[in-house]
């Protein structure tokens, strides 16, 4: 069962008073602004990882924060999204990015060894951004596809370019006689799970690997991380992948239109924030864990379908002080307007709007020092 966005916000007066009164009660971890202003007495070191899609927009927030915080160093290791939740229930990095937020079996499961004993977790959607489907065809800079035809593509069952499905979709492209290679990632990536979640709901008929964060097909060229698969397919001709859209800006990469209701369309930030302000929360988490169930099939206009949330994964409470600190100041400012403004101008990514900033700050604020 789903729980509509719209319909919880009902009661985040009541979760923020609740949350703000346990953070009066222990004041040793306070919430860090745009400004800095609040944290400007924080110092030390934290090591985060995880997502490579967000690599860019946390280059841009760490260096914000630390120019407002400048005893803080955060460092952040883009190893992808399956590293990272690895590395973070091993008690390795007390924050992470990851592009899919933990299931119900892994919460059920616990030992997230960078939490203190019994914490529950905070998931944060404080990443929006559409997944490029992203192509290298000499001769050809866009397409129009719809799902049945991506899915065809990465599931082997259109091989070639000029293919009658890709040409009735393309009148008046020159398709060429060449062979299709779709790239996909070698690694566990969240950006995976999220292009998979697509095509199984989507392209049912022809897609019928359920989503996962691993690549279910031996078919095709395997590419390790974002920069790999952004490689791969900029370096030959025929390929196919997909990628984090903020990257394939930055590479000049083709890229696909996709067909919702009657009309294709392109990857925005204003198309993947449409889709988010449409989906629900996941029913039965805790009021911190902010997980979004995203509607793949929306034909709504001018929705873009196949879109990543990546999520910043913290501790509602940590052990150590100077720890719960930094990571509440960090994720504070991330949230923020500034923050949000300063991952879309470096990424591209969509600014979560203020009903979600919210939610977000509400569950920020139960972070605290057991």
């Amino acid at each position: 069962m789903k729980i509509t966005r719209f319909a919880q916000l009902g009661a985040l007066t009541a979760v923020a008073a609740l949350a703000l009164a346990g953070c009066a009660a222990n004041e040793s971890a306070p919430a860090g602004g745009s400004s800095g202003d609040a944290a400007s007495d924080l110092s030390g070191e934290l090591a985060s990882g995880g997502a490579s899609s967000q690599e860019v927009a946390v280059q841009a927030w760490t260096a914000g924060f630390q120019t407002a915080n400048p005893g803080v160093t955060i460092t952040y290791d883009a190893a992808g999204s399956g590293a990272g939740r690895e590395s973070f229930q091993a008690g390795a990095f007390p924050f992470i990015g990851s592009d899919r937020a933990f299931n119900d079996e892994e919460i059920a499961a616990g030992g997230f060894g960078a939490c203190a004993d019994g914490s529950n977790i905070i998931e944060l959607p404080t990443y929006i951004s559409p997944i490029a489907v992203i192509f290298n065809l000499e001769g050809v800079d866009s397409l129009n596809l719809d799902a049945a035809t991506v899915a065809g593509l990465f599931a082997g069952t259109i091989t070639n370019w000029n293919d009658p499905a890709i040409a009735a979709l393309n009148p008046g492209v020159t398709l060429p006689d060449l062979a299709v290679t779709p790239v996909h990632r070698q690694d566990d990536s969240g950006t995976t799970e999220n292009f998979t979640d697509y095509l199984f709901q989507a392209a049912p008929s022809v897609w019928t690997s359920e989503p996962d964060g691993e690549w279910p097909l031996s078919s095709g060229e395997a590419a390790n991380g974002t920069s790999g698969v952004v490689s791969a397919v900029s370096g030959a001709n025929g390929t196919i992948g997909y990628a984090d859209a903020s990257r394939a800006a930055q590479e000049g990469l083709s890229t696909v239109s996709i067909k919702v209701g009657e009309e294709f369309v392109s990857y925005s930030p204003e198309a993947a924030a449409a889709i988010v302000d449409e989906s629900p929360f996941v029913e039965g988490r805790t009021e911190g864990d902010l997980a979004i169930e995203l509607e793949r099939t929306s034909q709504e206009a001018g929705v873009y379908p196949i879109v990543l949330i990546s999520y910043m994964i913290a501790c509602e409470q940590y052990s150590d002080e100077n720890t719960a600190a930094i990571t509440k100041s960090f994720l504070s400012y991330v949230a923020s307007e500034d923050g949000q403004t300063a991952a879309a101008d470096a990424a591209g990514s969509a600014p979560i709007s203020d009903s979600l900033r919210e939610r977000v700050n509400a569950a920020i604020d139960l972070i605290v020092t057991q």
